[in-house]
C-alpha cells in the first residue's frame, strides 16, 4: 500500500469515528507538514516565536477538534492543515500587531509572483483573500490551496472535484493567473 493509499485508509477511519485515525495520518504526513510550516516561517520576522514544529502541533490539536470533516485524500488533508496554518499565523500577527502598533509582519509574494517587489502583511493578505472570496469564492479558494496549501494545479483541480465543484486543469490555471493579478492589485493599492 502506497502513501497516499495508507493516508486515503486512515481518513476513511477517521470519519468512521476511529480515535487513533487522525494520529496515524499526521504521522504519514508530518514531513511534508513541517516543510509547509518551515515555508511559512522563512517569510516571517527573525524573532518570531513560533516554531516549524510548534505550528504543526498547533494545527494538529486544531484537525483533533474537526469531527466533520469529509477530506476524500491526502491533498484535501495537507489544504486544509495549510489553511489552518495560515490562520494561526494571522491570529498570531494581529496579536502581535495589537501589542506593538505600527510593526507590521512582512511576508514575500513569493507563491504569487516571485519578482513581486511588494513585501505585504499576512493581515492585508488575509483581508484581500476574504475580499476576493465575496467576489469570487472559487478563485479564492484556489489561491488558498496553491499559494497556503503548495498544491500544484492539477492537485487544486481534484480537490475541487472532490467538494462538488466541477473544475478543470485549464481552469484552475486560468483562475490561478486572474487572483494572482488581483491580489496583487489589491495588496499594491
Amino acid at each position: 500500500m502506497t502513501e497516499f493509499e495508507s493516508v486515503t485508509v486512515w481518513l476513511e477511519k477517521h470519519r468512521t469515528g476511529d480515535p487513533k485515525a487522525l494520529e496515524a495520518v499526521t504521522a504519514l504526513v508530518y514531513n511534508e507538514l513541517r516543510r509547509l510550516a518551515a515555508y511559512y516561517l522563512r517569510s516571517e520576522r527573525p524573532d518570531h516565536t513560533l516554531q516549524a514544529t510548534a505550528l504543526v502541533h498547533e494545527v494538529y490539536l486544531k484537525l483533533s477538534s474537526v469531527t466533520d470533516a469529509e477530506w476524500a485524500g491526502k491533498a484535501e488533508f495537507i489544504a486544509m492543515a495549510a489553511q489552518m496554518m495560515r490562520r494561526i499565523l494571522v491570529d498570531h500577527a494581529r496579536k502581535r500587531n495589537a501589542r506593538k502598533r505600527g510593526a507590521r509582519l512582512e511576508i514575500p509574494l513569493a507563491g504569487l509572483d516571485p519578482a513581486a517587489p511588494l513585501r505585504p502583511d499576512l493581515e492585508a493578505i488575509d483581508e484581500a483573500l476574504d475580499r476576493l472570496r465575496q467576489l469570487h469564492p472559487r478563485k479564492a479558494q484556489v489561491v488558498e490551496l496553491r499559494f497556503f496549501g503548495g498544491l500544484s494545479p492539477a492537485e487544486v483541480a481534484q480537490v475541487l472535484r472532490n467538494t462538488g465543484v466541477e473544475t478543470s486543469l485549464r481552469t484552475v490555471e486560468r483562475d490561478w493567473r486572474f487572483a494572482r493579478a488581483w491580489l496583487e492589485n489589491e495588496l499594491a493599492s
